[in-house]
């Protein structure tokens, strides 16, 4: 056969058309990651992160101070149960209307000055919570701090995500929600040496450290080049990656990934299996996590230990979940890549349906009180423990305190983080901003009319209702899994998407 038949149309691909010839670009990639330094990376991770360890000290805020509250000494500050409900659930309202405005301004200001601007909401509720002489102060306070978090909570992920490495992005990406776990369980052991005023008080200081910090801080490299800021984006990525790297090749991948994204979703588009699918099931996945009954467990975690017969007292109760909540989180953080996503939801999920079952049955059939408790269970009724004599002396009354640090064992290996990281990881790129903030809105008016509605349900049907409605909900989550959720684990965004389109499972297998 003549040579020149066996040479392609176009010809070998010169070196014009190669950007590194005769290099392999992964094997370039390794070398390009093993040059960097991460030390202001890692600086600039840290003072965005502040912002999660405020929203998790703000979420549970309530946790010892509605016991506090109920035997306050001032009239106006003695709140009643419908009040409490409210003081609980008015974080989780201000969370939406945070989560959904933050997409408007991280376009706007870009993601460092969204979470700068999260600390003015933040530092003024604290105020108004500090200094409350009545309960509309503590309910400004909560409302105030729940638009930070929901600023936050949606900002911090985007801003960590767009300045760090694929070295190191995987960890940073962990850092938000443990540094939220870490928060909280701050705030419980706090509470067990401080009044909730100054608690209110403490709350400022993460704050005002990290915008003293983000201050120092450069934008978003990807931010800056969506605003056409081309030469103070390679500014940014000198500073993060070092004089002595190739960041100007990061740069050109960023720049052309801009690029790319810069077209909207149409109304059309919509109706496609590939995009409504993925967006469907992020959004379910976040309805049916909220469900679950995390949010009302974490915001009355020390009210529930005060209604359920425990030997030790509520507040330590509650430090000592919150150290198991943190522990979980960060075996998660390192399990998820080898174990898979499926796997660990269906774990977590069966985890949390035991941990409320059993709750629910010990509330409803254990009739013994608190000697430490200002209230007490008797078949799910709340009552005064004054007006009854015996007291617990069995290991059983250990129950309560195992099955919350099972449930949120569960819930943090799991259903917590991985119901964010399949979000990313399967809904199409062009529709992510949209999806995003739906689901944003749904998770936090789900998590409202929960934590709204949880005090008046224990109120009037006894507090085993709420458990075991808990318990159902993950039943069905374990359904849910099996039947709608995807495995991700080691699969390319090209496979996810192919799977999506055509429905064929052989699309999610891994080719060698």
């Amino acid at each position: 056969m003549d040579a020149s038949v066996q040479k392609p149309l176009l010809g070998a691909p010169s070196s014009a058309y190669q950007t590194f010839p005769q290099r392999d670009a992964h094997q370039l990639d390794r070398e390009y990651i093993r040059t960097l330094q991460n030390k202001r990376l890692f600086l600039a991770a840290f003072a965005a992160v502040l912002g999660n360890f405020n929203f998790g000290y703000a979420l549970v805020y309530t946790s010892p101070v509605i016991p506090a509250l109920e035997t306050s000494n001032i009239p106006a500050l003695k709140i009643t149960r419908v009040e409490e409900s409210w003081f609980g659930s008015v974080f989780t309202l201000g969370a939406a209307a945070g989560g959904l405005s933050a997409m408007l301004l991280n376009d706007r200001l870009g993601r460092k000055l969204s979470i700068m601007f999260s600390a003015v909401p933040s530092a003024v509720g604290y105020a108004f919570m500090g200094s409350a002489q009545g309960v509309w102060m503590l309910l400004l306070g909560r409302l105030l701090t729940g638009y930070a978090g929901g600023v936050t909570a949606a900002s911090i992920p985007v801003y960590i995500s767009e300045i760090s490495h694929p070295g190191v992005r995987g960890a940073l990406g962990a850092c938000p929600q443990i540094m939220a776990v870490l928060g909280s369980l701050i705030l419980y052991a706090l509470g067990l040496k401080l009044s909730w005023r100054w608690l209110a008080v403490a709350g400022e200081v993460p704050v005002l450290t990290m915008i003293i910090l983000l201050c120092f801080m450069p934008n978003s490299p990807r931010f800056l080049i969506s605003k056409g800021k081309n030469d103070e984006a390679v500014g940014v990525l000198r500073w993060l990656r070092g004089q002595n790297t190739d960041f100007r090749r990061e740069f050109e991948q960023i720049k052309e990934s801009v690029r790319q994204q810069s077209r909207r979703i149409s109304c059309a588009e919509i109706k496609d299996p590939f995009i409504y699918k993925p967006i469907l099931i992020a959004v379910l996945m976040r309805f049916l996590q909220q469900l679950s009954g995390v949010t009302p467990i974490l915001v009355y975690l020390q009210s529930i230990f005060q209604s359920t017969a425990v030997i030790l007292k509520p507040e330590y109760d509650a430090a000592i979940v919150g150290g198991v909540r943190l522990a979980s989180v960060l075996i998660a953080a390192v399990s998820m890549d080898k174990a898979g996503r499926k796997i660990l939801l269906f774990v977590s999920a069966g985890i949390m349906f035991a941990s409320n079952l059993i709750l629910g049955l010990y509330i409803h059939y254990m009739s013994l009180p608190s000697h430490n408790s200002t209230m007490a269970v008797i078949n799910g009724t709340l009552v005064n423990p004054e007006s009854l004599t015996a007291e617990p002396s069995s290991y059983i009354t250990l129950i309560p305190l195992v099955a919350t640090m099972l449930f949120i064992m569960g819930y943090a290996m799991g259903w917590g983080p991985i119901t964010w990281l399949l979000m990313s990881e399967i809904l199409p790129l062009k529709a992510r901003g949209v999806a995003s903030g739906l689901c944003v809105l749904v998770s936090w008016l789900t998590a409202f009319a929960l934590t709204r509605f949880f005090l008046l349900v224990v109120q009037d049907f006894g507090l085993e209702v709420p458990f075991l409605f808990f318990a159902v909900i993950c039943a069905g989550n374990l359904i849910f899994t099996g039947c709608c959720v995807p495995e991700t684990k080691g699969r390319s965004l090209e496979q996810i998407e192919s799977y999506f389109r055509t429905g064929r499972r052989s699309f999610m297998r891994n080719h060698i």
